[in-house]
């Protein structure tokens, strides 16, 4: 089980300092929304912000492209220090050319859905994706709640993967808490992205802990 608190939601007046806190609280990833104001309606940050948080943290950076046409910006994030990249299958006409472009920088690629986008969307990529995200809130905005349908998607994508038999990481994003992680491991998520989960509360360590009990128990 890993957690991957997202950044969005920290404090950045002292971003180093709470960068600190997770990976001396124990976050596996960091993970980095990046939104253009176009797939999605807010504008967050870019490749200079991403280089940034590399050179403050040794966690692996996790980069969520919520962006049009990904593929323009492939080489960009490779080179600021992500060491996962992971574009919607809404944002491109070209996936299977995208996550090729991830992989030949020697980074993991993740493909992701919508809440709205049936997993059916996946079945071409299976073969190439090193992980898969799904979407339980709408993308863009952080401190959303979960949607409860995601269950159903998350089994489903469970599914998909362990026919491949290759070890894709199934990744969710929004809503993530102690009081509902539990749950969402069960339907099959082992990577749990958090944002006010984490930064809401006062001791950063002591949530990531709790936060991988509660998804251990659901397994």
């Amino acid at each position: 089980m890993k957690i991957s608190p997202s950044v969005l939601s920290a404090d950045f007046t002292k971003l180093t300092q709470e960068l600190q806190a997770l990976e001396k609280g124990g976050a596996d990833y960091i993970h980095v929304d990046v939104m253009d104001g176009r797939f999605v309606p807010n504008i967050t940050i870019g490749p200079f912000i991403v280089e940034a948080i590399k050179r403050a943290t040794a966690v692996p950076l996790d980069v969520h492209l919520m962006i049009e046409e990904p593929e323009r910006y492939i080489d960009d994030f490779a080179k600021a220090g992500s060491s996962i990249i992971t574009v919607h299958v809404e944002a491109t006409r070209h996936l299977h050319k995208v996550v090729q472009a991830i992989k030949g920088h020697g980074l993991k690629a993740g493909v992701t859905l919508n809440p709205g986008t049936p997993v059916v969307m996946l079945e071409p990529i299976m073969d190439d994706a090193d992980l898969i995200l799904v979407m339980s809130v709408n993308p863009g905005f952080s401190g959303q709640g979960f949607i409860p349908g995601s269950l159903k998607k998350i089994a489903e994508v469970r599914r998909m993967i362990e026919a491949t038999g290759r070890a894709i990481e199934l990744q969710v994003d929004g809503g993530i808490k102690t009081s509902n992680i539990k749950e969402v491991a069960a339907a099959g998520a082992d990577v749990f992205v958090s944002g006010s989960g984490v930064f809401s509360t006062p001791d950063y360590g002591k949530t990531i802990a709790e936060l991988k009990k509660q998804a251990q128990s659901g397994r």
